[in-house]
């Protein structure tokens, strides 16, 4: 939940934020949605905001997770606040959500499912025509610099997709 901390070994990691961004994207499963999440974390290491896929009810293609979120985060948070923060992501930001992470403000990003590889697996579905893209190229594109991450703990991520595509 947001405002909670997830120590490992006292010290957070990216890897156990990542794991929950998969927790996340089971919940948007569970809820009928496409298996994707995405979670804010302040420079202290707590939990700011959580985001489901919000693909449905509505079919908004523009829903998803990250985008979802970096509209929270910045019409909610202080720009000093998540210029420090990282967004983790269960799989890499598309154009469009990077794009949307940008504009926010969001100085970091950790995610887990490369772009490449979520093209592999959802093929031409018409629900999810993946732009082979990476984020990096997006944010290099910028004039303010955003860390990127990844992939990281990529199988974990992929598993949350067997069955949907």
């Amino acid at each position: 939940m947001p405002g909670d901390n997830i120590p490992a070994d006292d010290t957070p990691t990216d890897d156990a934020f990542l794991r929950r961004t998969f927790e996340v994207a089971a919940r948007a499963r569970a809820h009928g949605n496409h298996p994707f999440g995405a979670i804010l974390v302040d420079a202290s290491g707590t939990v700011l905001l959580e985001q489901e896929n919000g693909y449905l009810p509505a079919r908004d293609g523009t829903a998803h997770a990250e985008r979802l979120l970096a509209t929270r985060a910045c019409t909610t948070l202080p720009p000093q606040v998540l210029a420090r923060a990282t967004l983790y992501s269960s799989a890499e930001p598309c154009a469009m959500c990077a794009g949307a992470i940008y504009w926010a403000g969001i100085g970091r990003v950790v995610y887990g499912l490369s772009e490449h590889r979520l093209r592999a697996l959802t093929g031409n579905h018409p629900e999810n025509p993946t732009l082979d893209l990476p984020c990096r190229d997006v944010f290099r594109a910028g004039q303010r610099p955003t860390e990127v991450v990844g992939p990281q703990l990529e199988d974990e991520a992929a598993a949350q997709h067997h069955g949907v595509w």
